[in-house]
């Protein structure tokens, strides 16, 4: 079964640096880094706004709570918002490419 999970980063570089220490953990087969969105958000009671680097990645099932767990612990915010999801189909291409994980 394939997962995966979303996330926002302050910037590329550390999606990007954080995105390669879980492949190469061998947590996630792939990191889509996008373009800076502008957030809204409230945080310890107060409306804010900043830009953001959301990030997509590709990962199994069957190691979704590990990926989570170790991308938190990576991440440089303080509570990241980080969501992740078991896929209901994939194409056999794909499912194979993250089995090999």
């Amino acid at each position: 079964m394939t997962a995966l999970i979303y996330c926002p980063f302050p910037d590329a570089a550390s999606a990007e640096a954080i995105g390669r220490t879980l492949i190469d953990e061998r947590l996630i087969a792939c990191i889509n880094i996008g373009d800076p969105v502008r957030s809204i958000f409230a945080w310890k009671g107060v409306v804010d706004e900043g830009a953001e680097v959301p990030s997509l990645l590709k990962t199994t099932g069957g190691l979704l709570e590990r990926a989570i767990a170790r991308l938190e612990d990576l991440h440089p915010y303080e509570a990241p918002a980080i969501t992740g999801w078991h896929c209901d189909a994939a194409g056999a291409a794909t499912q194979t490419w993250l089995d090999a994980l």
